[in-house]
């Protein structure tokens, strides 16, 4: 994503109250727990990980789980998984929605678990559940991926961040009791990048940023990584508008998003982008590479 057309970018911040709650909430029954599961999506492994996570877990054991890998590119999907792998941390790969992946997400989880399990019944206790605690940021699906895991809809979900909000214990088949905790973003985006790739995805809510800026600058991604899957959907044919705006533009008039006079209704327009993009209709996009430094020869 090209700097230069950041500069204008308004700072992206949403830290409302009951996300610092949930904070101290994850801090007061961490203890609880053997292992934390960081859910992700699997379309901005790096911007969707909370920089906070790690000061506030510190040594407990972490499996990563991948959620949403059927929206993203399967080829840098494995590349994150490969890159967690060499930093030490097991992941998954997995699609919360129709529970694709989850039999390894658990087996991950039981096996980090075991150490904790063993040494209490050795102390003589009773045999018990691995004890887990998913976290993530708002709107990455962590209500999803506990409904399938429960077999049941356990949790509250809803296609808008900051649902969860209070402490549940849920019992999964197989040998797992799981602590759900609210989604938590941070205080500050140190880069504003990341604040755009969370507002592209669904993250922050959609009344706190400007949504066609928002909508222009994902297009101009979109045309510099997977021009065509912007040829394909909208039917360009040709050379496509270098320009977000532009492009905004012209994908307006290919859906009809008109007003009087032939003027492209732009509200209408970035409504199309930004929900087509997140439900996946834009194709199979990664947005976040894996570190340059941390590829090695698997990436």
């Amino acid at each position: 994503m090209d700097k230069d057309n950041l500069k204008d970018l308004p700072s992206l911040q949403w830290f409302p109250g009951h996300m610092k709650k949930a904070q101290r909430l994850i801090e007061e029954n961490l203890k609880l727990v053997d292992v934390v599961i960081e859910l992700l999506d699997a379309r901005i492994p790096s911007s969707s990980a909370n920089p906070m996570l790690a000061e506030i877990i510190k040594r407990k054991p972490r499996v990563v789980a991948l959620n949403k890998a059927d929206l993203a590119d399967p080829a840098k999907t494995k590349a994150w998984i490969a890159y967690f792998k060499r930093q030490g941390v097991p992941a998954a790969a997995v699609d919360a929605t129709k529970g694709r992946g989850l039999k390894q997400l658990v087996a991950l989880t039981q096996e980090l678990a075991k150490p904790k399990t063993d040494r209490f019944v050795n102390k003589g206790g009773k045999p018990r559940p691995a004890r887990c605690m998913i976290l993530g940021i708002p709107n990455v699906g962590k209500s999803s991926l506990i409904n399938r895991l429960a077999g049941a809809a356990k949790a509250k979900t809803a296609d808008k961040p900051g649902v969860t909000r209070a402490k549940q214990w849920i019992k999964v088949a197989g040998g797992m009791d799981l602590l759900d905790t609210p989604g938590i973003l941070w205080p500050k985006f140190e880069d504003p990048v990341v604040g755009l790739k969370l507002a592209f995805t669904g993250a922050i809510n959609d009344d706190i940023y400007d949504r066609e800026q928002a909508a222009a600058l994902l297009l101009e991604v979109l045309r510099r990584d997977y021009p065509e899957r912007l040829q394909e959907r909208f039917k360009f044919k040709g050379e496509m508008p270098e320009k977000g705006l532009e492009l905004l533009e012209a994908v307006g008039r290919k859906r009809g998003c008109l007003v009087k006079g032939g003027i492209v209704d732009l509200e209408k327009a970035q409504t199309v982008v930004l929900n087509e993009f997140r439900a996946g209709k834009l194709g199979l996009v990664t947005l976040d590479a894996v570190p340059e430094d941390a590829k090695g020869g698997e990436a």
